[in-house]
């Protein structure tokens, strides 16, 4: 992959998970407030846990924190997969989210 590959495709990570905060916070009571700084984007909910998602463009991946650990994430197939388990980005924010949030929450590449 390119460096403009992974630019543009981490980019739109970025902006599907900023959309999917605004569409969880209309749809549901839950709050989840995103706050984007250049290539890092924090969600913080209400019992003020937090979940960051980061650029890390020399290494061509996207990292992720939560309160169950980081995650590094690497474009392949067609989604962004853990470099490790092979686990893919959305679901597993969806997971950690649901998690922190004390509720279900789904994060999808397109919203």
């Amino acid at each position: 992959m390119t460096d403009l590959d992974y630019l543009d495709r981490a980019e739109a990570l970025l902006k599907a998970v900023e959309g999917a905060c605004d569409r969880i916070n209309d749809e549901s009571d839950a709050d989840v407030d995103n706050q984007r700084t250049g290539g890092m984007i924090t969600l913080t909910f209400a019992n003020r846990s937090q979940i960051i998602i980061n650029l890390q463009k020399p290494l061509l991946e996207v990292w992720m924190a939560a309160r169950a650990g980081g995650f590094h994430y690497r474009f392949s197939q067609g989604q962004w997969l853990d470099t490790k388990d092979q686990s893919e980005f959305f679901a597993r924010l969806s997971r950690y989210a649901s998690e922190q949030a004390g509720q279900s929450l789904l994060f999808r590449a397109f919203d």
